[in-house]
């Protein structure tokens, strides 16, 4: 009797942790932006804030470092690293951040 509980509670937990997984994507991929755009996405200075920039404008910039029409110094390689799907991801999360 306790399998049968057991197995179905698993089952539907699983949705739920997949759902946790997606809804902490983009600021789990966006930690890494923090070394040089700061924590949550506001610089102190030296490199652009992130924090509060359009999704749009900011998944433009990124494929415009991806495609090499925006000069960088590291951008360039770094935005090949992440899929199209990451990088929205990272796009709204930043965008979802207080200036």
């Amino acid at each position: 009797m306790r399998t049968p509980i057991l197995f179905a509670a698993c089952w539907l937990a699983l949705p739920l942790s997949a759902f946790g997984q997606d809804a902490f994507q983009g600021r789990n991929l966006g930690a890494a932006c923090a070394m040089c755009h700061g924590t949550e996405g506001r610089s102190a200075g030296g490199n652009e804030p992130l924090a509060g920039m359009p999704k749009e404008d900011l998944v433009r910039k990124v494929n415009e470092f991806r495609s090499g029409a925006k000069p960088a110094t590291v951008m360039h390689q770094i935005s090949k690293g992440y899929s199209d799907t990451e990088i929205e991801a990272i796009a709204a999360y930043f965008a979802a951040q207080k200036r």
